[in-house]
């Protein structure tokens, strides 16, 4: 019933950018917060960045100055500004979003896309 579908992923060399998009369709009432975690092969999905519906962003310490996470409440998307990036940030990104569903009161429910693939090449 709650899609979170990503988009904006691909190839970009050593120091280019991205932008990520993020898009929550469905019966809902608004999205609390929402965010990004990242995979890369062989490792551990870790919090990339999160940004509350107060708008209050938290990043890990490896993109911080580089990546910037926004929303856009009206169209229930999150975006992840990516610049200056790097090999090591290859990996397949996956959005959050923690949404209030019209159907279950506003009931709070936390709801994964399936991953966009970021790969930055030296």
């Amino acid at each position: 019933q709650v899609e979170v579908a990503e988009s904006g992923g691909g190839l970009v060399q050593a120091g280019g950018s991205l932008r990520l998009s993020c898009v929550v369709s469905g019966n809902i009432f608004g999205i609390d917060s929402m965010g990004w975690y990242r995979q890369a092969p062989g490792k551990q999905r870790d919090m990339v960045a999160t940004v509350t519906s107060a708008g209050t962003t938290d990043y890990v310490d490896a993109v911080k100055g580089r990546f910037n996470i926004s929303r856009d409440n009206a169209r229930n998307t999150g975006y992840l500004q990516m610049n200056s990036l790097k090999p090591e940030d290859t990996a397949i990104y996956y959005c959050y979003a923690n949404v209030r569903l019209v159907s279950s009161s506003g009931r709070l429910y936390n709801y994964w896309g399936r991953g966009t693939q970021v790969t930055v090449s030296s």
